[in-house]
């Protein structure tokens, strides 16, 4: 199986480049650091901590803990590694001060070999769910310790692990696995964890703390926005979405005609294809590039830029999570959780299916199943503000009370650390 996985690899790497290099004719970023996909590149901070967040919801997780690192090991250098470009963009906005941002290289042995070699770190970090056997076979024979920090993996994923025989166990050998869950945990395991190795600690996610200035900035956006006027969020949209959250807002105006909806699609490159949706739908638009003012007449503003969803969060009404009326799987709920702002959702969030219940059960997540059910959760939220209140009240507070993995998992960290440095 190791030698399928090895030949696979080398037959799709050659795709990804030219993938990237297709990429870059309408985005020059897709050009720019190749040579660290293969272990190249600028020199890398060596003796330190290694962080990866493959992209830009994983990274927003992964700042506490750089932060929480930086502070408690100043001396130490800090890497972080990402897999995307809008997730190497959002690296280094967040933490480019305090941490060196790079790309993860491909999973082949002499990339990753290089890698390692180049950055000898003391330790790796890897959150959620990036099981990469050349990665971690190289980190083995280095005698380096990994944690899988924040980790979750769904019974589908599962599944799929298990086809591939013993590579996964193989793979996970050694390997320190922190959980979100005991579910989580027990998944690991039957894929080959070892049990000695694997805890759940909780999910990292919580730990977020908006920006400080993020009640001001919102303030100050909502008084750009229309104070008066009802604003609806909906935050990280995919294609096949947007045309239902467009319906929802047409049926929403039929009732409410000053509603404003602030679209955030999750990918960049995308940005111009929804606003060509809109301007075929003739919607009245103003994207957010275009620095014109949002005036009473708008119906949407298109959120074309990155970093400023959150603010955004906070100067709304309502705030729709996406990628879950569509078979994505949802984006990070908590964010707008933490604000306080009443949540929307469909019904595919299985990307974070124990965070999507446990707002359920509090009372703070509305789930809906077709632009119609989202009109009419808009609708009512808006036209009972107390109630919608208290269900944003409900849901920062089952935020603050699962807080707490952040402290656990930095004790893991420092018993590892514990151990001599990699040389």
């Amino acid at each position: 199986m190791r030698l399928l996985y090895l030949c696979l690899g080398y037959c799709l790497v050659p795709a990804a480049v030219l993938l990237e290099l297709g990429r870059g004719l309408s985005d020059r970023r897709h050009w720019r650091h190749l040579g660290e996909r293969f272990g190249l590149g600028a020199p890398l901070p060596a003796g330190g901590l290694w962080v990866h967040a493959v992209s830009v919801g994983e990274v927003q997780a992964a700042a506490t803990l750089v932060r929480a690192l930086h502070e408690r090991h100043p001396s130490l250098p800090l890497l972080l590694t990402t897999a995307t470009v809008t997730g190497r963009d959002r690296a280094v906005a967040l933490l480019g001060a305090i941490a060196t941002v790079r790309y993860l290289p491909y999973d082949l042995p002499g990339a990753t070999a290089r890698f390692l070699q180049r950055a000898r770190p003391r330790l790796g970090l890897v959150l959620e769910t990036e099981l990469w056997p050349h990665l971690y076979a190289a980190a083995r024979r280095r005698g380096l310790p990994m944690m899988l920090a924040s980790a979750r993996l769904s019974e589908r994923s599962v599944r799929r692990y298990r086809r591939l025989g013993r590579l996964m166990a193989e793979t996970l050998r050694g390997v320190h696995v922190a959980a979100q869950t005991v579910a989580d945990a027990e998944r690991f395991v039957a894929i080959g964890a070892d049990p000695a190795r694997t805890e759940a600690l909780g999910n990292l996610k919580f730990d977020y703390l908006p920006p400080r200035d993020v009640a001001a900035r919102g303030a100050t956006l909502r008084a750009e926005l229309g104070v008066a006027r009802p604003v609806w969020v909906a935050g990280s949209t995919h294609a096949g979405e947007e045309e239902q959250v467009l319906e929802a807002h047409a049926i929403l105006r039929t009732r409410r005609p000053d509603a404003l909806l602030v679209l955030a699609p999750r990918h960049p490159p995308r940005f111009e294809a929804v606003a060509a949706l809109l301007r075929q739908r003739a919607v009245r638009l103003v994207t957010r590039t275009s620095g014109a003012a949002v005036t009473a007449a708008t119906e949407v503003l298109l959120l074309d830029t990155l970093g400023e969803l959150v603010p955004f969060y906070a100067a709304g009404d309502v705030a729709y999570v996406g990628g879950t009326l569509v078979p994505i799987g949802g984006h990070n709920l908590l964010e707008p959780a933490a604000l306080a702002r009443p949540l929307l959702a469909g019904p595919y969030t299985f990307n974070d299916s124990s965070v999507a219940r446990l707002l359920v059960e509090a009372g703070a997540l509305g789930v809906v199943v077709d632009a119609a059910g989202l009109a009419a959760s808009v609708e009512r939220l808006l036209a009972e503000p107390a109630a919608a209140h208290a269900a944003g009240e409900r849901g920062r507070a089952a935020v603050v009370a699962n807080q707490g993995a952040l402290g656990r998992l930095l004790a893991r960290v420092e018993r590892l650390l514990q151990r001599p440095a990699v040389t």
